[in-house]
């Protein structure tokens, strides 16, 4: 029976980081199933699922672990992947002037309303009429059934007043229930 890992990667960016992850795990009878991964400020990092039978997993679990010695660290965490329940997806982005604090007040909105933040996408760049820093966030939600959208609404277009931001909720064209 195939157990399920959660990999998070992290190491310097270099030619030969995804070969030697994707090496290991081939050679332990691992199967790459899913995976995000980036080059930020001269570290390379990423997140993937994979799947490998048990007879297989610990063997697996050691050989990632080894990779430290080539300067990948790999944390391997044990993963369900049935476990979502009932939600419906929504888009946001998230533009305005860059401040402290834009990610911490719309990832609080999320969180005490239990919807989970699926993918975000921030960036830094200079507003082209002024140069001042502009920030700019896009991502997905998974909004569970029985949220008061009109509470959701409201409370973002509070945030947006208060931090002089523009904060955009849509559902995809598409949208999912898991």
């Amino acid at each position: 029976m195939n157990q399920y890992l959660v990999l998070t990667v992290i190491s310097d960016d270099r030619p030969g980081v995804v070969q030697k992850l994707a090496k290991v795990i081939s050679d332990h009878h691992g199967n790459w199933l899913e995976s995000r991964m980036s080059h930020l400020a001269g570290k390379f990092a990423g997140i993937l699922q994979v799947g490998v039978a048990e007879e297989h997993r610990q063997a697996l679990q050691q050989a990632l672990k080894a990779l430290s010695k080539d300067g990948l660290q790999v944390v391997a965490e044990p993963a369900n992947p049935g476990a979502a329940g009932q939600y419906q997806e929504f888009h946001f982005s998230v533009v305005g002037a860059d401040r402290t604090g834009i990610v911490a007040e719309i990832s609080q909105a999320f969180a005490e309303r239990n919807i989970s933040v699926d993918e975000l996408e921030t960036d830094t760049s200079s507003m082209p009429w002024s140069g001042e820093p502009m920030f700019e966030a896009t991502g997905i939600i998974h909004v569970p059934a029985g949220v008061n959208l009109n509470d959701l609404y409201d409370n973002l277009d509070l945030i947006a007043d208060e931090l002089a931001i523009d904060v955009r909720l849509e559902t995809p064209p598409e949208s999912q229930t898991a």
